[in-house]
């Protein structure tokens, strides 16, 4: 089976089988040099067998700063990716670093799937993002249950916010926990990034937002958006 880019697609956050999920970050300096990077990895990967080693599923997202590009696959277990790097990976970097020399390759997180999750807006469930706010927080050290207690803190700020600013445009906030224990992914979706914009300037954050960011043991955390790029498969 090759893979299979599947256009409007986006993957299953919480598809049965799902183990592992992996994160990364690439910068590639320019807009047009994201484009590239993007059609390299489609002919890099549509031009070979899929690795039935456990990936379930490899999205590409374009950095709305018109440098980076987030890296989101789901797999059966981590075992499964580490046995993809030793076996598939170098041959397809080596493809895209040839079509757009000087990537630079960031930095990988490894999270469990989705813990929990929320609907942002009532009126956009459902709907296909075109826009993905990633929320990433750190703390000083590894703390299961810190992460679980952090996420609950932002859940219960999204529902304070309900009457104050509606969330016109949520669609979902995903839960994601670092399997070291140290940080949590929030991958946010929404129809647009005018959506996410216009939600964060709308009025000033309330004592349920201070105290998410003022939680003990937090030592920062990162806003970014990205537009779905690419999203692929195994065909069928």
């Amino acid at each position: 089976m090759n893979a299979v880019a599947r256009p409007g697609h986006r993957p299953d956050l919480h598809r049965p089988g799902l183990g592992a999920v992996l994160a990364s970050t690439w910068r590639v300096a320019t807009p047009e040099r994201q484009r590239a990077a993007v059609d390299a990895i489609r002919k890099a990967w549509e031009s070979r067998e899929w690795p039935d080693l456990g990936l379930l599923s490899y999205s590409v997202y374009l950095g709305t700063d018109g440098d980076t590009l987030l890296h989101y696959s789901q797999w059966t277990e981590q075992q499964a990716y580490d046995d993809f790097v030793r076996t598939y990976r170098d041959d397809r970097n080596a493809e895209i670093d040839a079509a757009v020399p000087g990537i630079e390759r960031v930095v990988l997180h490894r999270y469990a799937p989705p813990h929990r999750s929320a609907v942002l807006g009532a009126e956009s469930a459902g709907a296909v993002p075109g826009a993905i706010a990633v929320v990433e927080a750190d703390f000083d050290g590894p703390d299961a249950g810190r992460q679980e207690a952090w996420t609950e803190a932002v859940l219960a700020a999204l529902e304070d916010d309900q009457g104050k600013r509606p969330a016109r445009g949520g669609i979902g906030a995903h839960f994601h926990r670092s399997v070291d224990g140290t940080r949590v992914l929030n991958l946010a979706e929404w129809e647009s990034e005018q959506a996410h914009a216009a939600w964060q300037a709308e009025v000033p954050l309330g004592e349920a937002w201070r105290r998410v960011r003022a939680y003990p043991g937090l030592v920062g955390t990162r806003v970014r958006r990205y537009t779905p790029a690419l999203s692929l498969e195994a065909g069928v």
